[in-house]
C-alpha cells in the first residue's frame, strides 16, 4: 500500500501504482487507492473521478471506497474512472510522455 513507500530504495524510478485493500491497520473499510511515488507536489489537488474518491492526507494516496464501487449502478465504469483519472493525475503533475508509456488497445 502506498502509505509504506516511504523508503527510496523501494523503487528504483518513478512509479503510478493503483490496488485494493481489504481492510487493516490503516483503514477501518474496503478501498481502491492510488498514488504515485515519489509524489509530485500537485498530485493531491487534482479533481479526480468518482465524486466518492479523495485524497488522503495520512496515507498520501487517493481512495476510492469499495462501498462506492459495490453500490454504483455501474461499478466497473464506476472504478474505471477512478483508476483513469488518478493515472492522468500522476502522469500529468510528473509530466509523463504518455505517448511513450501507453499502447492502444486492439
Amino acid at each position: 500500500m502506498g502509505s509504506f513507500c516511504n523508503d527510496r530504495s523501494i523503487f528504483s524510478h518513478e512509479v503510478s501504482s493503483c490496488g485494493f485493500w481489504p481492510e487493516g491497520e490503516l483503514v477501518d473499510r474496503p478501498i481502491y487507492y492510488s498514488y504515485a511515488y515519489p509524489e509530485p507536489p500537485d498530485f493531491k489537488d487534482v479533481d479526480i473521478q468518482p465524486s466518492e474518491g479523495f485524497y488522503d492526507l495520512n496515507m498520501r494516496e487517493f481512495i476510492l471506497p469499495y462501498d462506492a464501487v459495490r453500490n454504483a449502478s455501474s461499478p466497473d465504469k464506476v472504478l474505471m474512472d477512478f483508476l483513469q483519472s488518478t493515472y492522468i493525475a500522476a502522469t500529468t503533475t510528473v509530466k509523463w510522455d504518455r505517448s511513450k508509456l501507453e499502447r492502444q488497445l486492439i
